[in-house]
């Protein structure tokens, strides 16, 4: 496709936190979907933003975290990268934490709109983390600060441990849900032995 002519223009927006150690060259592996997609050979190459404001693909190996702030054309055969992104960034990453991925429509006008046409304007939020523990965590903290910040409008936040508290709640039962899900058809933990089977991670932490 005709990037010039695409119809969208999408932006990829996220902090990740990078296993100390990590170098270059596997960080330019695991962010192959969006380069590629650019068109680019390299990560180099495709880590400059479609607009020059913005920093595009930082990987900054001081405080070993990666930046996204990057913006392509593209269409909706760009969700098919975001699967691969995600498992790529996994692999490699340090803690839980969330990637925004948000698709402007380049063609919708105030004709369409007038005409009552549906823009392809879309959101999506992802979340990234080295095991099931660290994502869920990262949704967790996400899903308490909108809450809190919400509610605090109405009341004050002292008030608002026991709302705090349910989220927790519906994390940790999530959280055992899933692990009992990777149980079955595990073979019972022996005397003094291990199952081995860690696919469940670390629990998240709870604030109480």
């Amino acid at each position: 496709m005709n990037q010039d002519n695409a119809p969208l223009e999408i932006h990829v927006h996220g902090d990740v936190p990078i296993k100390t150690g990590t170098d270059i060259k596997a960080i330019q592996e695991a962010l192959k979907p969006l380069w590629h997609y650019a068109g680019a050979r390299s990560l180099s190459e495709g880590a400059v933003s479609l607009y020059e404001e913005e920093p595009g693909i930082r990987f900054d190996t001081t405080a070993w975290r990666l930046h996204l702030c990057w913006t392509v054309r593209g269409d909706e055969n760009f969700r098919m990268v975001l699967d691969d992104l995600c498992m790529n960034i996994n692999e490699l990453s340090a803690g839980g934490t969330q990637i925004e991925v948000t698709f402007y429509d380049t063609e919708f006008d105030d004709e369409d709109e007038a005409s009552g046409a549906e823009s392809r304007d879309d959101f999506v939020m992802m979340f990234v983390g080295p095991d099931p523990g660290a994502i869920m965590q990262a949704q967790r903290d996400l899903l308490v600060h909108d809450v809190v910040n919400m509610m605090e409008r109405h009341f004050d936040g002292a008030e608002l441990s026991g709302v705090v508290t349910e989220i927790d709640k519906l994390f940790s039962q999530r959280f055992d849900s899933l692990v009992s899900s990777l149980d079955i058809g595990k073979p019972p933990r022996g005397p003094g032995g291990s199952n081995g089977h860690g696919g469940g991670g670390r629990r998240p932490r709870h604030l109480h």
